[in-house]
């Protein structure tokens, strides 16, 4: 979270500034280029997200959308977090936390063990669990009870 609170100059505000913009529209461009409606890919609808959502939505996207794919929506790398199977019924909040301090074995896709990211601290998971949630509501994912 240094990086959100720590005095930044104009001419480092603008270098990160460049810097996330190529690498959104990297991100975007291949996203498209790779989409194809693949089965670990899903549409996701992003709008209307309350201010800690989108400081959630900022962190994921610096932070994990190298393998979930930008805003979850899933890439060749991992699954989509906006999609059923994370609902809060199955996986709950307390189970992302746990994902991103200890990893998480190969469960629901083909992807591999996720190992632990250490550089992600609480309070940035609280944002990002803000947005993760927020998507899902946004793209009818309800919380369903979990059945085994």
């Amino acid at each position: 979270m240094k990086f959100l609170f720590e005095r930044i100059t104009y001419p480092t505000l603008l270098r990160r500034s460049l810097w996330l913009v190529v690498v959104l529209l990297s991100t975007l461009w291949a996203s498209a280029a790779l989409a194809d409606h693949k089965s670990n890919h899903v549409d996701v609808v992003v709008e209307g997200l309350s201010e800690k959502a989108e400081t959630g939505q900022l962190v994921f996207n610096q932070s994990c959308a190298s393998c979930h794919g930008l805003n979850g929506q899933g890439s060749d790398a991992g699954p989509p977090l906006i999609h059923s199977i994370y609902n809060p019924g199955h996986h709950s909040n307390k189970a992302f936390y746990r994902a991103v301090t200890q990893g998480v074995q190969q469960h629901h896709w083909p992807f591999g063990n996720m190992p632990p990211q250490s550089h992600i601290g609480f309070s940035e998971m609280t944002y990002i669990l803000s947005f993760i949630r927020e998507v899902q509501t946004l793209n009818g994912i309800e919380t369903e009870a979990h059945r085994m």
